[in-house]
């Protein structure tokens, strides 16, 4: 089973905290983690986003999407990262999260990424066949690489 970890901060203390903190160290702590979880097979992929400054939002409440610059006034919860890993069960995705090296008033939100198996009631549909050969396109370009 895949499951996504992801990193989000819930305060603007823990904002705080994480600014103070020596970025050596941020980097080291997710450098060991990261490193533990190859060393373990279990970690298929995970990035670091950038300031959300950086971003933009889509919405999609209006007929027309909308695309607006970030910051977000009002958003009260900032996504940082992620990692996807491949574990056997949900008890160890548990058990991989608690070990990430996050600080006070950081959150990380965890849920399995849906496979094949969730779309059985689609069989035959012409995206989830196109998906399936999507699928194994990547994994030949990334064989190759």
């Amino acid at each position: 089973m895949k499951y996504m970890l992801i990193m989000r901060n819930t305060s603007d203390a823990a904002i705080h905290e994480y600014e103070e903190t020596n970025f050596e160290e941020v980097i080291n702590a997710m450098g060991r983690y990261n490193e533990s979880m190859m060393k373990a097979g279990v970690l298929l992929a995970g990035e670091g986003l950038s300031d959300a400054s950086e971003g933009f939002v889509v919405d999609f409440n209006s007929e027309t999407p909308i695309v607006t610059d970030g910051p977000y006034g009002e958003t009260h919860e900032l996504f940082n990262g992620f990692w996807i890993i491949e574990v056997a069960s949900k008890d160890e995705a548990v058990e991989w999260a608690r070990r990430a090296p996050l600080g006070r008033g950081s959150k990380l939100e965890v849920r399995r990424v849906t496979d094949e198996s969730d779309f059985d009631d689609f069989a035959g549909n012409e995206y989830i066949e196109k998906e399936k050969g999507w699928r194994k396109e990547q994994e030949e370009r990334a064989a190759q690489s």
